[in-house]
């Protein structure tokens, strides 16, 4: 099949370059002709594991191609994705321009009967809005081309978002008509091959479908986060009790870490959007609520540990930051917890040194000017440690969970370790270490 993506992101490329892996011609499209500059000759916007060997393959031969010129890409596709952002307005709800933008240029390029499937994650309804949009600059044009439209959410996890893709666990598809399910079907049979795993639905409920799985993910988070802190106070250990719930198959192992808060793109952004979308309809929904504060408290225990060890006056500290993404496996920084970290610690008076292995240009970006020159940024993890005060994680990279002891107590000039992500054994105090961790 001949196939457009519509947006270079996250969501757009991944899928692009994995449905070219399966044979299809795909056109990327983006209006940043930097970045489709850029992808031409193989440089990626995002870190993504095996994500540039894919597109450079593809490329090759010929079954991705990246444009500007959605014209192009429309006269020789019939399969339409939207992948485009929807960030979080200032109101919580899903900003929906990026969306409407993409409907306004296929309604003018178009020249053809095609299927629009909204791939990025967009407010319950939204899809009958496009549609309706580009049905109306359809009729202007006194065009008599016809539109089919369908939700087809994503489900990938960053870090993993190849694997996730190319062996989706299951396929959710929203539409209105038989025959558009048949023809995503075919598109998506080569993922699936092993086991049918579609599932199929009206369009509102697959756009529903998205909001509830992050909320139900970061629910959980949130949940094991505040009881984290009451294992804290009572002097329970919520690694135990980790063990003892999750062996509970009702429950299972999945999302139940405590640790320093969520971040990234998805959760955060979904469940304000699913709040907003909530109480526009007239209903309060409380659960959600309280995740979200939760979680926003969570991103300050690392703090509040530091400065019951330290003291509220940082002046003359440096600290060291080991990790900066919002979760292992990516670049991304959005929502992350190291924001916050940081920023509060440099409001306090203190130095920072940081290290992570893919992160550190993005965080350059995301966080504050005023506190970039408090931040030393270094290229290996030890380095970070050198003249500092104490140890932060905050970030579970894999190189991080066996870290050289003696090397730690040599460069540190306090053996001081803030876990943020519980990933290491209480066994490291009795090489004289002090350990802080999240609920234990």
């Amino acid at each position: 099949m001949h196939i457009t993506v519509i947006g270079t992101g996250y969501v757009g490329l991944v899928t692009g370059a994995c449905f070219s892996k399966m044979g299809h011609k795909v056109y990327c499209v983006d209006i940043d002709e930097g970045k489709i500059n850029g992808l031409k000759k193989g440089v990626l916007p995002i870190f993504e594991p095996h994500l540039g060997t894919m597109v450079i393959n593809a490329q090759e031969k010929g079954d991705l191609i990246f444009t500007t010129n959605i014209k192009e890409a429309l006269d020789d596709s019939n399969i339409i994705f939207i992948a485009v952002g929807t960030p979080m307005s200032k109101d919580g709800s899903a900003n929906l321009d990026y969306i409407f933008s993409a409907a306004t240029d296929i309604a003018n390029n178009i020249s053809k009967d095609s299927l629009v499937v909204i791939k990025s994650t967009v407010p319950i309804g939204t899809g009958f809005k496009v549609r309706d949009h580009i049905e109306s600059i359809l009729e202007d044009r006194g065009s008599s081309i016809k539109i089919d439209i369908a939700s087809n959410p994503e489900f990938l996890k960053e870090g993993r978002a190849i694997e996730d893709c190319l062996h989706p666990d299951r396929v959710v598809i929203g539409a209105e008509r038989e025959e558009v399910f048949d023809i995503l079907k075919d598109l998506y049979y080569s993922f699936v091959l092993n086991h049918d795993r579609f599932v199929l639905m009206d369009v509102k409920s697959s756009e529903m479908t998205k909001y509830v799985a992050n909320a139900m993910l970061a629910t959980k988070i949130s949940f094991m986060n505040e009881i984290a802190n009451i294992c804290e106070v009572t002097g329970a250990n919520v690694q135990q009790v980790r063990l003892g719930i999750g062996s509970d198959r009702r429950i299972g192992y999945d999302f139940i870490y405590a640790g320093c808060g969520y971040g990234g793109s998805c959760f955060p952004k979904d469940v304000q959007a699913l709040i907003n979308t909530s109480k526009s309809h007239g209903y309060y929904p409380r659960i959600l609520s309280d995740v979200e504060e939760v979680n926003n408290n969570q991103k300050m225990v690392l703090v509040n540990k530091v400065v019951d060890r330290f003291g509220d006056d940082l002046e003359g500290f440096t600290l060291s930051i080991w990790g900066l993404s919002f979760k292992p496996g990516t670049d991304d920084v959005r929502e992350a917890t190291s924001i916050v970290v940081i920023s509060e610690l440099i409001k306090k008076g203190a130095k920072i040194k940081a290290y992570d292995p893919q992160a550190s240009e993005e965080f350059k970006k995301a966080i504050s000017d005023e506190y970039l020159s408090s931040i030393e940024f270094v290229e290996n993890r030890y380095d970070a440690l050198d003249n500092s005060d104490g140890l932060i994680l905050i970030t579970e990279w894999k190189e991080f969970r066996y870290p050289d002891l003696d090397l730690l107590e040599e460069k540190l000039n306090q053996k001081v370790i803030f876990d943020g992500r519980n990933i290491y054994d209480k066994k490291i105090e009795k090489q004289g270490f002090e350990l802080f961790q999240i609920g234990c």
